[in-house]
């Protein structure tokens, strides 16, 4: 298991890791398998998506919007109850299979961390 950090720069951000991950997959013995990517926050995300230029801001965009505006009840700080939820919904982990030690993507497909309350620094653990 490779343990990596992604510092942030912005409250809601899309980061592009998938350089990291390949790095991390052409060290290993293993020519095939299923990688694993795997968050260890609650206000930030792993999926992957089609990252053209603006295609980011349009995902940020999107997710925000699908936050009601309600009356959250997180005891901690209700201001970022929506960022809980967002995390929740697209998800900590995403499972990707690799063959001869590279991952298995579509032509525009990335691997991502979706930032939702930063800038802050993200713990990431990568395995197979």
């Amino acid at each position: 298991m490779k343990l990596i950090t992604v510092q942030t720069k912005k409250r809601d951000e899309v980061v592009d890791i998938t350089g990291e991950i390949q790095k991390f997959l052409s060290q290993q013995k293993k020519e095939s398998g299923v990688c694993n990517v795997f968050v260890a926050h609650t206000t930030c995300a792993i999926t992957t998506a089609d990252l053209d230029p603006g295609t980011d801001l349009d995902t940020l965009e999107f997710l925000r919007k699908l936050v009601p505006n309600i009356k959250f009840r997180h005891p901690h700080d209700p201001g970022h109850a929506p960022d809980h939820i967002l995390s929740s919904i697209i998800g900590p982990s995403v499972s990707i299979p690799f063959e001869n030690k590279k991952l298995i993507l579509g032509t525009w497909q990335r691997v991502v961390l979706i930032e939702l309350n930063g800038p802050r620094e993200r713990s990431i653990h990568i395995s197979v």
